[in-house]
C-alpha cells in the first residue's frame, strides 16, 4: 500500500513526525532493493568472469530478478518511481554525452575505410530485413511509420562499448579482426545514433496537426543545427584555453573545472529548449565536442567511473521494475513470434551483410560470420529505449521485456564468438615447432641461408659445410639473396605469369645473383653429397623484407634461418659501422620468425680455407649457460659435431654456490618457472653429454662462476682459441651469470654473451654464431596478441 503523504492541517511538528514515520515504515523495501542491486550485480559479475561475460549480462539478470520481487516492488510508490525515472534519464544523458565524446564524426566525410564498409553493409542488410518483417508483427500499440523506422534503425546498430570491452578483455584488440570489429562497432553505433537523432526531428509524436508538426520539426532541426555548429566551432577554442591554463602535472583550477562543466551542460541542453529529446541532444553535443585534451579525458574517465559504480545498478533495477514479468504474456504466440523475429533480424541481417562485404574485401567467410555475430551486440541505450517505450505506452510491457531479452541474447554469445576466433587463429598459426631442438633425426634439416652479396660467399659455404651432417637424411639449403628494392631496381621488374610473378632484369643484381649461384653450385658439385641446394630471392624494401623472409621460411618449413651480421670486417680486423637497413631486418626476424634464427658475425670464417673431411682441423666451441636459446645452440652443435673435420668443445657455465658470493641487487630468487626451466636444461645437457661427450667425440669444459664479472672474464679468456663460437642469444634462468651485462651491450639483438664475443675489442680471428629459438608462447597461449586471421 502506498504511503500517505497528505500532511495538510497539521502542525510542523506533526508533519515532521508523520514524514519520518512513513519513511521508516515503508523505506526498508527501497533500501533493501537498491542495496541488493549493488551487491548482487557485483557478485554476479565476479561469478561470470571465468566465462568472460561482460557486466551487462549479469546486470540484466539481476535487474529483472530484483525488479519483479513483490515486496520490493510494493515498497516503491508512484512518486519514488517518478524520481527513479528522472535519475535514470539524467544518467543516460551523461552516458550519451560520453559516448559521443569518444567518437569522431569527421570520418563520415572521408572515403570509406574497411571498417566503415563492414559497418554499412551490416546495417543496410539488417535495416532492409527489419523494415520487411516488423510491420506485420505489431510491435507498437499504435501503428506509426516513425516507430517502424526507429525500431529498424535500432536493430541495425551495435553496442560499441560492449563490443570493445569483450574484445579487449580477450586480448585480441591488436589483431586484425579485433581492430576491425571495434572500429566497425563504433562506426555502426555512431551512424545509428545520428539516424535516430534525425528521425526524432521528423517522426516525433506530439499529437498536434500536420502544420504544427512541421513547424515543430523545423524548430527542432534548426536548434540542432545551431547547437552542433556552435559546439563544433566554439568548444575547441574554449577547451584549448582551459587545457592551456591547466597543463598536465598540475592540479586543475576549481574555477576552470566549474566553467568547463557548465559549458558542457549548456551545449547538452540548449536544443531541449525547442522540444528536442535531451538524451539525443547530449549525444549530438558530445559528438561535436573535442575529444582531445585534459578536460575531455577527465570527463570521460570520471563519468564512466560513476556510471559503472553508481548508475548501472539503479538503471537495471529500473529496467526490471518496468519489465513487469508477472504480466508477461507467455501463452500468446505473438510474443514468441516477436522474440524470434527480432533474433533473426539482428543475427541474420548482420551476418548476411558482413559475409557479402567480406567476400568483396577478400575475408575468410568464417571470420566474416564471426564479425557479423559480434556486431549484433547491443548496449545500454537500446535497453533504455525498450523500457521507455513501455513507460510511454508505445509498446506493451511484454513487448518491452521481449526486446530486453533479445538484447541480452545478442550480448551473451559474444565471448564465445571471440573464443572461436582465437581457436581458429591458433589452428592457422604454425603448430609444428620449427626448431632444431625438436627436429626428428630421420628428417632433413632445412636451412634458409641468407646473403647480402658475394662477400658473404666463403663464410656461408663454410657454415653450409659444417651444418651438412650425414648424407642420410641430408640437408636442404635455400640460399637466399637479400636485396633492397630501390626505385632503380623496381623500374627493371618484368611481370611474368605463373608462380614467379616478376623477374629482375637489373644488370647489377643479375650479375651478383649469377656469381653467388655459380659459387654455391660449384661447392655442391664438388662436396655436396647429401646436400640439396635451392636458390631464393628476398627482394623488398627493408621495412617489408623481414615479413617476406618469415613467409618464405614458414612456407618452406625451415628450421633455421642464418643471417649475416650487419657489420663487415675491415682489413685490420675491426668491424665497420654496419648497414642500418640489414640490422633492422635482423632485429625484426628475431622477434617475428616462426623458426630459429642465427646471426653469423664473420671474423675470417670464410678465410680458413676448405674444411677437411678426413681429419679434425677446425676448432669450434659451444657455450651452454641455460635457457631455451642455449638449448637450441646445443642442438645445432649436435649437428656440427657430426662433421669429421670439426673438433667441437662444449663449455658449460655453472653457478658456483660454494662461495656464496654477494648477489647483485637486481638478481631475483628463482621462481617456480625458472626452476622448471633449469630442470629442462639439465635433462637436455645430460642427453647431449651421454650421446656425444661420453663417447669421446666432443670435448667438455666446465666453468664454475659466481657472477657476471667472472662470466665476462671467462669469455675474454677464450680469445683466439676457436675459429667459431656458438652461443644462445638469451632467455636464461641462471640470470646471475649474465645480470648487468645488458648495460654494456652495443648490439642488444645479439644477447649479452654474443655481444661480448662480437665486440670490437675481442679476437679478430674468432667468428660467432648467435642462435635464438623462436618464441612459442604469448598472451593467447601460443598465439601473439597482434595475430592476423582475416
Amino acid at each position: 500500500m502506498a504511503p500517505n503523504f497528505n500532511f495538510k492541517n497539521r502542525t510542523p511538528a506533526q508533519k515532521c513526525k508523520a514524514f519520518v514515520g512513513v519513511t521508516f515504515a515503508d523505506g526498508s523495501g527501497k533500501i533493501v532493493g537498491l542495496l541488493l542491486a549493488y551487491i548482487l550485480s557485483n557478485l554476479a559479475h565476479q561469478l561470470l568472469k571465468p566465462v568472460h561475460q561482460p557486466r551487462i549480462t549479469s546486470d540484466i539478470v539481476i535487474g529483472l530478478m530484483l525488479g519483479n520481487i513483490k515486496p520490493i516492488r510494493n515498497a516503491f510508490e508512484l512518486e519514488m518511481i517518478q524520481t527513479l525515472n528522472f535519475i535514470v534519464e539524467f544518467g543516460m544523458i551523461c552516458y550519451m554525452f560520453v559516448l559521443g565524446l569518444e567518437m569522431n564524426p569527421y570520418v563520415i566525410f572521408k572515403p570509406p575505410t574497411r571498417d566503415a564498409i563492414v559497418a554499412y553493409a551490416g546495417m543496410l542488410s539488417t535495416f532492409i530485413l527489419a523494415c520487411s518483417i516488423t510491420p506485420f508483427l505489431h510491435f507498437s500499440i499504435h501503428r506509426h511509420i516513425g516507430l517502424t523506422l526507429s525500431l529498424s534503425v535500432s536493430l541495425s546498430g551495435s553496442g560499441s562499448h560492449i563490443l570493445t570491452r569483450v574484445i579487449t578483455n580477450h586480448k585480441i584488440g591488436k589483431s586484425d579482426i579485433g581492430k576491425l570489429g571495434m572500429a566497425a562497432g563504433i562506426h555502426s553505433d555512431m551512424i545509428t545514433m545520428l539516424l535516430l537523432c534525425i528521425s526524432f526531428i521528423f517522426f516525433h509524436y506530439d499529437g498536434h496537426s500536420t502544420r504544427e508538426h512541421i513547424q515543430s520539426s523545423i524548430k527542432m532541426g534548426s536548434a540542432l543545427i545551431i547547437q552542433s555548429l556552435f559546439t563544433a566551432k566554439i568548444s575547441p577554442v574554449f577547451m584549448n584555453w582551459i587545457n592551456n591554463e591547466n597543463p598536465e602535472g598540475k592540479a586543475m583550477k576549481g574555477t576552470h573545472l566549474v566553467l568547463s562543466l557548465a559549458f558542457m551542460v549548456f551545449v547538452c541542453s540548449c536544443a531541449t529548449w525547442y522540444g528536442f529529446h535531451p538524451i539525443l541532444s547530449a549525444f549530438m553535443a558530445g559528438i561535436c565536442f573535442p575529444s582531445e585534451g585534459r578536460m575531455s579525458k577527465w570527463t570521460v574517465g570520471k563519468v564512466n567511473y560513476l556510471l559503472s559504480t553508481v548508475y548501472y545498478p539503479i538503471f537495471f533495477f529500473w529496467m526490471g521494475y518496468h519489465a513487469k514479468l508477472h504480466t508477461f504474456e507467455a501463452g500468446n504466440p505473438g510474443t514468441w513470434a516477436r522474440l524470434f523475429s527480432l533474433l533473426v533480424i539482428t543475427s541474420i541481417g548482420k551476418v548476411a551483410g558482413t559475409v557479402l562485404c567480406g567476400a568483396m574485401l577478400g575475408f575468410h567467410w568464417p571470420e566474416s560470420v564471426a564479425l557479423g555475430l559480434l556486431l549484433t551486440a547491443k548496449g545500454h541505450f537500446y535497453i533504455f529505449m525498450a523500457t521507455s517505450a513501455a513507460i510511454r505506452q508505445i509498446t506493451t510491457s511484454t513487448t518491452s521485456s521481449t526486446m530486453v531479452i533479445v538484447i541480452f541474447l545478442t550480448v551473451v554469445h559474444t565471448p564465445f564468438v571471440v573464443q572461436h576466433i582465437i581457436e581458429r587463429a591458433r589452428k592457422r598459426a604454425p603448430t609444428r615447432r620449427m626448431a632444431l631442438q625438436w627436429l626428428d633425426p630421420s628428417d632433413q634439416l632445412r636451412i634458409l641461408l641468407c646473403l647480402h652479396g658475394p662477400h658473404n660467399l666463403t663464410s656461408s659455404t663454410n657454415i653450409l659445410e659444417i651444418s651438412r651432417g650425414t648424407a642420410d637424411p641430408g640437408i636442404v639449403v635455400y640460399v637466399t639473396d637479400m636485396i633492397e628494392l630501390t626505385d632503380q631496381i623496381a623500374a627493371t621488374l618484368v611481370q611474368n605469369e605463373g608462380v614467379d610473378t616478376v623477374t629482375v632484369t637489373d644488370k647489377t643484381v643479375m650479375e651478383m645473383r649469377e656469381e653467388v649461384s655459380n659459387a654455391v653450385q660449384s661447392y655442391v658439385d664438388e662436396n655436396g653429397q647429401g646436400i640439396t641446394l635451392k636458390r631464393m630471392l628476398a627482394l623488398s624494401t627493408f621495412s617489408g623484407m623481414s615479413q617476406d623472409i618469415c613467409i618464405l621460411a614458414e612456407n618452406l618449413m625451415i628450421s633455421l634461418i642464418i643471417l649475416p651480421f650487419h657489420k663487415r670486417q675491415r682489413e685490420d680486423g675491426t668491424l665497420d659501422g654496419g648497414h642500418p637497413g640489414f640490422r633492422y631486418v635482423n632485429r625484426k626476424l628475431l622477434r617475428n620468425a616462426t623458426c630459429s634464427v642465427g646471426i653469423l658475425v664473420d671474423r675470417g670464417f670464410g678465410l680458413i680455407g676448405r674444411i677437411s673431411r678426413s681429419q679434425a682441423s677446425l676448432d669450434v666451441a659451444v657455450i651452454f649457460i641455460g635457457g631455451r636459446d642455449d638449448r637450441e645452440a646445443l642442438a645445432y652443435a649436435r649437428q656440427v659435431s657430426r662433421h669429421p673435420g670439426v673438433k667441437l668443445t662444449v663449455i658449460r657455465f655453472l653457478v658456483d654456490s660454494s662461495e656464496n658470493p654477494d648477489r647483485p641487487a637486481t638478481y631475483k630468487d628463482n621462481t617456480k618457472e625458472q626452476e622448471e626451466e633449469m630442470k629442462i636444461d639439465d635433462e637436455c645437457f645430460a642427453e647431449f653429454y651421454e650421446r656425444h661427450v661420453a663417447g669421446g667425440h666432443v670435448a667438455y669444459l666446465e666453468k664454475h662462476l659466481a657472477n657476471s664479472s667472472e662470466t665476462f672474464a671467462t669469455l675474454r679468456s677464450l680469445e683466439g682459441q676457436y675459429a667459431l663460437i656458438i652461443v644462445g642469444r638469451g632467455m636464461r634462468a641462471n640470470s646471475i651469470l649474465t645480470v648487468g651485462m645488458n648495460d654494456w651491450q652495443q648490439c642488444p639483438e645479439l644477447g649479452p654473451v654474443g655481444d661480448v664475443l662480437s665486440g670490437s675489442d675481442f679476437s679478430v680471428r674468432t667468428s660467432v654464431l648467435i642462435i635464438k629459438q623462436h618464441d612459442f608462447k604469448g598472451d593467447l597461449e601460443g598465439l601473439d596478441e597482434d595475430f592476423s586471421i582475416m
